[in-house]
C-alpha cells in the first residue's frame, strides 16, 4: 500500500478518516506518561518548533494523552493550535494518573472529568478519537464505554478506541461497545501483535495505529553494538521498555537492515517506517520526533514506498 500524508485512511468501521502519519507528542513536557519525568523532555518553545515543522512537512494529526507531562503536552498543543490559528485532527487518551499517587483508571466518571480537563488544555469543543490508555481490570468495559458512547453523542469526540490492550482485551471490548481502534507498540522489531491481534483487527474492522515505529530509536540505529548509549536517547531515560533489545541477535538484525536499507538508498529509519506504510493492515504509525530534522525518514518512507515483495523479503532478512 503505498500513502501520502493527505490520503486519509477510514478509521474502523465509523465514518471518520485519519491521516496515515500522526505526530507523537509523548516528549513534550515529559517522557510519556511516567510521573517521575514530569517536566523533563521537550521544553514548550521545542515543542512548538517541531509542530510547526511536522504542519509544514504534511503532518496534521496530533497524538497525545491527558497524562503525557501531567498535562504538559495537551497545554502546548492548546497553545501552538491557539497562537498559529489552525486545526489539527487530534488524539487524545486517558488512563493513567496526572501526577504521582493521583487516581487512575477507566471509571466512568472519571472519563468524563479527564475528557472535559482535555478539551479544556487543548482549548477545542472535540477530538477525533479518544483512547483508553491501557486495560482496566477494576471497571466492566461496558461501564467505560458508556462514557466514551455518551461523549460520542455529545459531539465531544468523533470516535473512541482503545491502547495497550492484548487480542483477548479486544474481543471483549468488542462485545461490550464499539471501538473503532487500537493503538499498540508495533514495528520491525516488536511484532506481538501479529499472530491474533492484527488478523482480529482485520475481520472485525478495527483500525490499528502503530506507535513507536522505530521500536524507540532501535531502528534508527543510534545504538550500536558495545558502544554507550547517546546523551539524551530513550536508553538513557526510560530503557525498561526496551531491556528486550539488548541482546546479541537484535544488533545482528540491525545490521541487516542497516544493508537493506543502504542498498535501497535511504536511512535505517526511513526503511523500518515504510515497512509499516506499506502494510495494508496498519492505518497509522505514531511517530514521536525529538527535533525537526528528525522527520526526514517520514519524507524517505513516502518517497521510496516498499511493494508487498520488498516487504516480504525484509522479513525473510529479519527470520
Amino acid at each position: 500500500m503505498n500513502a501520502t500524508l493527505d490520503a486519509n485512511r477510514p478509521l474502523g468501521r465509523s465514518a471518520a478518516t485519519v491521516s496515515p502519519v500522526a505526530l507523537g507528542c509523548g516528549n513534550f513536557g515529559g517522557v510519556g506518561s511516567a510521573p517521575e519525568f514530569f517536566g523533563q523532555g521537550l521544553t514548550e518553545d521545542q515543542a512548538l518548533e517541531l509542530m510547526d515543522a511536522a504542519w509544514e512537512f504534511g503532518i496534521t494529526h496530533f497524538d497525545t494523552a491527558d497524562a503525557y507531562g501531567g498535562g504538559r503536552s495537551e497545554l502546548a498543543i492548546g497553545r501552538w493550535i491557539q497562537s498559529r490559528g489552525v486545526n489539527p485532527q487530534l488524539t487524545t487518551k486517558t488512563f493513567n494518573p496526572m501526577k504521582a499517587g493521583a487516581d487512575r483508571g477507566l471509571k466512568p466518571e472519571r472519563i468524563t472529568r479527564q475528557l472535559r480537563a482535555s478539551l479544556d488544555r487543548l482549548g477545542v469543543a472535540h477530538v477525533d478519537l479518544y483512547l483508553a490508555h491501557d486495560f482496566d481490570t477494576g471497571v466492566p468495559l461496558s461501564e467505560s464505554f458508556g462514557a466514551f458512547d455518551a461523549a460520542q453523542a455529545d459531539g465531544t469526540i468523533r470516535a473512541y478506541g482503545v491502547s495497550n490492550f492484548d487480542a483477548a482485551q479486544l474481543a471483549a471490548s468488542l462485545a461490550a461497545g464499539s471501538p473503532q481502534a487500537i493503538q499498540n507498540c508495533y514495528s520491525l522489531l516488536t511484532r506481538t501483535d501479529e499472530p491474533e491481534l492484527l488478523p482480529l483487527c482485520a475481520r472485525r474492522r478495527v483500525a490499528y495505529l502503530a506507535f513507536s515505529p522505530l521500536a524507540g530509536g532501535w531502528l534508527t540505529g543510534k545504538y550500536r553494538r558495545g558502544e554507550p548509549f547517546p546523551a539524551g536517547s530513550r536508553m538513557t531515560q526510560r530503557p525498561g521498555p526496551y531491556q528486550e533489545f539488548l541482546a546479541g541477535q537484535t544488533f545482528d538484525a540491525l545490521d541487516r537492515l542497516r544493508s537493506v536499507a543502504a542498498g535501497r538508498g535511504t536511512s535505517m529509519a526511513g526503511l523500518a517506517l515504510a515497512w509499516l506504510l506499506a502494510d495494508e493492515r496498519v492505518t497509522q504509525i505514531v511517530i514521536g520526533p525529538g527535533r525537526p530534522e528528525h522527520l526526514a525518514p517520514v519524507g524517505e518512507a513516502l518517497a521510496h514506498p516498499l511493494t508487498g515483495a520488498e516487504r516480504d523479503a525484509i522479513d525473510r532478512t529479519l527470520a
